[in-house]
C-alpha cells in the first residue's frame, strides 16, 4: 500500500516539542517566532507534526501494556477486554479500578501522568502554537492556510476530547506556552470542555477541508475526518456527564451528512456471503487488509518504513504462540474480548464471528502443525508478512469509520425524537443486514420497527460492541450510557446499570462514581494548585 508520510522539520520543532511535561518546563525560548514561520514547509512542518504525536501517539504499542489507547479506552472496562499476560506484568492493568495518581509502571514513571502530558503537549506547545502563528505565515496561500488552521483545530479538539473522556473536568488551555504563569490555569467543567471542542470543529469544517474519506485525502484530515468527530462528541455530550440532550440531533445531523453523501461508502461484500468459501472476500476481510476505502474517515497511519503498528498480531495470538515457528519473541493477549462480549454475537448468523473473520480459534504453522486455541482470538489484526517474516505490522488503526456513523445516527434519532422511527431502524438494519448470513435487510427492519425506544437503544449498543470491537470504544459507551454489559436470568448478553456493576475482572468490587475517570498525576496537581478550585462552570 502506498501511503503520504507526514516528515516535520525536526531541526526547527526539535525544542518547540520536546518536554517531559506539560506544565511542569521552563517556557519557550530557545525559538523566536520570528525565527519560524517563514515559509509553506514551515507551516506545513508545524501542523504535520500533530498527525503523530498525543493522542494519536498513544495508538503505539508495546511488548506487555498493550498501547496507552488501550489501558486509557479499554482496559477501565473491568475485563471486558483483557490484556492476560500483560497484567501479571503492570499493575495498573491487573488492578485498575484501584488506580491512583502515584500508580507506576516498573521504571518508576506514573501511568496518569502518561495519559495527560502527550496530549497537552498537543494542544498547547503545537496546535495553540500553530494556531497563533499561520495567520501570518509566508508562503502559503490563502487555501493553505485555512486548510492549516482548520486541520489544527481538529486535532486540538481531538486531543481535548481525550483527556475530558479520561480525567473529566480539566483546565482549557487556548495559547502556547510562553512563560511561567501559563502553569496556573483552572480546570473546566466537561460542559464547557466539549463546548470549546465543538467549536475547534466549527473552524475545521468551516476550513473547506476535502468531502471525502481519509486515504482519498492522502491521508490528511478530511471534511469526513471531523464530520465523524463531531457526530461522536455530540453523541457523547448528550450522555453523561453532560447529559445536554438537545446535541441527539446534532449527532445525528452530522452523522447523516456523512451516510448520505456520496463520497463516502460502507465496504461491501466481494461474493455471496451464503457460500463459506466466498467468506475470504467478505467486506470484513476488505476491512482488515484494505487501508484505502470510502468507510474510512479517520485514521492512524502506519507504516513499515517510518512507523509500523509493532506487535498489534501478536495480539491475535496465544501467548504460547511463541513455540509456533513465528518471528515475533512474544505474544501479548493484550486484547482478549471476554466470553460475556462474545455472547453479544449470534454464532449461527453473524458472519464477523466465523472464522477468521473478526476471530479465529486455530492456526496451522509452516509445517503443518495445528494449534487449537482455548477461545476465540481477534483476527482483525492479522498479517501474515509480518507474523511469519518481517516483525514489522502496517495496518491503520480505524479511529472512525461509516459503519459507526449510521450506529449513531440510528442512537441519536430515537433518542432525539423518543421513538423508533423508519429512518433509525433502517440505519441500523443496514449495518446489522451486513453481518447477517440468514435474514435480509427488510426481516431485521421489519423486527427492529417492533421494538421499544428501550430496547431499540440496547440493540444499537449491543450492535456497537459487535461491529466496533476492534476499535476500542467499549468503555466510551460504558461511561456516557452508564450500562454494563452482564448476562440477564437466561444467561443472554444484556446490560445492568454501571453503577454498582461487578467488573467481570474484579468480582469481588463494584463500579462507583469515583472511578469513572483517572485520577490527576500527582506532578500535575502539586504543580498547579489551581487544580484543586472546583472545575469552572
Amino acid at each position: 500500500m502506498k501511503k503520504i508520510l507526514f516528515f516535520t522539520i525536526v531541526g526547527c520543532l526539535l525544542n518547540l516539542v520536546a518536554c517531559s511535561d506539560f506544565l511542569d518546563e521552563k517556557p519557550l525560548s530557545s525559538i523566536e517566532k520570528g525565527d519560524f514561520f517563514q515559509s509553506r514547509d514551515d507551516g506545513f512542518a508545524a501542523v504535520n507534526i500533530l498527525y503523530r504525536k498525543g493522542m494519536m501517539d498513544h495508538f503505539r504499542t508495546g511488548s506487555f501494556v498493550g498501547s496507552t489507547y488501550l489501558y486509557s479506552q479499554v482496559y477501565r472496562a473491568g475485563g471486558l477486554i483483557d490484556n492476560t499476560l500483560g497484567k501479571n506484568n503492570n499493575p495498573f492493568i491487573g488492578w485498575i479500578l484501584t488506580l491512583t495518581m502515584n500508580t507506576q509502571y516498573a521504571d518508576g514513571s506514573q501511568v496518569p501522568g502518561g495519559l495527560w502530558t502527550g496530549p497537552y503537549e498537543v494542544i498547547s506547545r503545537n496546535a495553540n502554537y500553530a494556531l497563533e502563528n499561520l495567520p501570518d505565515c509566508l508562503g502559503l496561500s490563502d487555501a493553505e492556510r485555512k486548510q492549516l488552521i482548520g486541520e489544527a483545530s481538529f486535532f486540538r479538539a481531538l486531543n481535548y476530547y481525550y483527556l475530558v473522556s479520561i480525567f473529566g473536568p480539566i483546565p482549557i488551555v487556548l495559547n502556547s506556552y510562553a512563560s511561567i504563569d501559563d502553569i496556573y490555569v483552572q480546570r473546566s467543567s466537561e460542559k464547557l470542555v466539549y463546548e470549546q471542542i465543538l467549536k475547534d470543529l466549527q473552524v475545521a469544517i468551516d476550513a473547506g477541508l476535502p468531502d471525502r474519506p481519509m486515504p482519498a485525502n492522502g491521508f490528511r484530515i478530511s471534511r469526513g475526518s471531523v464530520l465523524a468527530l463531531a457526530a461522536d462528541v455530540c453523541l457523547n455530550m448528550a450522555g453523561y456527564p453532560v447529559q445536554d440532550k438537545s446535541k441527539y440531533a446534532d449527532a445525528a445531523r452530522y452523522a447523516k451528512m456523512l451516510i448520505e453523501s456520496p463520497n463516502y461508502a460502507l465496504i461491501q461484500h466481494g461474493a455471496d456471503m451464503s457460500d463459506p468459501d466466498n467468506w475470504g472476500k467478505s467486506a470484513y476481510n476488505t476491512l482488515r487488509t484494505s487501508d484505502n476505502e470510502k468507510e474510512h474517515l479517520l485514521v492512524k497511519e502506519y507504516d513499515t518504513t517510518i512507523q509500523n503498528a509493532s506487535e498489534q498480531p501478536t495480539w491475535c495470538l496465544p501467548w504460547n504462540a511463541t513455540t509456533w515457528k513465528l518471528t515475533y519473541p512474544v505474544y501479548v493477549e493484550a486484547y482478549l474480548p471476554d466470553l460475556l462480549l462474545l455472547a453479544a454475537y449470534d454464532p449461527d448468523n453473524d458472519l464477523r464471528f466465523q472464522e477468521r473473520q473478526y476471530f479465529h480459534t486455530t492456526y496451522t504453522d509452516k509445517d503443518g502443525n495445528k494449534h487449537d486455541f482455548d477461545r476465540p482470538h481477534p483476527f482483525f489484526w492479522w498479517e501474515e508478512v509480518a507474523l511469519t517474516s518481517t516483525q514489522r505490522a502496517e495496518k491503520d488503526w480505524n479511529v472512525y469509520r461509516l459503519a459507526e456513523m449510521y450506529l449513531t445516527a440510528a442512537e441519536a434519532l430515537v433518542e432525539a425524537g423518543g421513538s423508533v422511527t423508519d429512518e433509525a431502524a433502517g440505519y441500523l438494519a443496514t449495518i446489522q443486514a451486513r453481518a447477517s448470513l440468514n435474514k435480509s435487510y427488510e426481516t431485521i427492519k421489519t423486527e427492529l420497527m417492533a421494538l421499544s425506544k428501550e430496547a431499540f437503544i440496547n440493540e444499537v449498543l449491543t450492535e456497537r460492541i459487535r461491529e466496533l470491537l476492534f476499535e476500542a470504544k467499549i468503555w466510551r459507551d460504558i461511561a456516557r450510557t452508564r450500562k454494563y454489559p452482564a448476562y440477564d436470568a437466561d444467561k443472554k448478553f444484556s446490560f445492568v446499570p454501571l453503577i454498582g456493576a461487578k467488573p467481570v475482572a474484579n468480582p469481588e468490587t463494584t463500579y462507583t462514581e469515583n472511578q469513572i475517570y483517572f485520577p490527576y498525576p500527582l506532578t500535575v496537581t502539586q504543580r498547579n494548585p489551581l487544580m484543586a478550585e472546583e472545575p469552572l462552570k
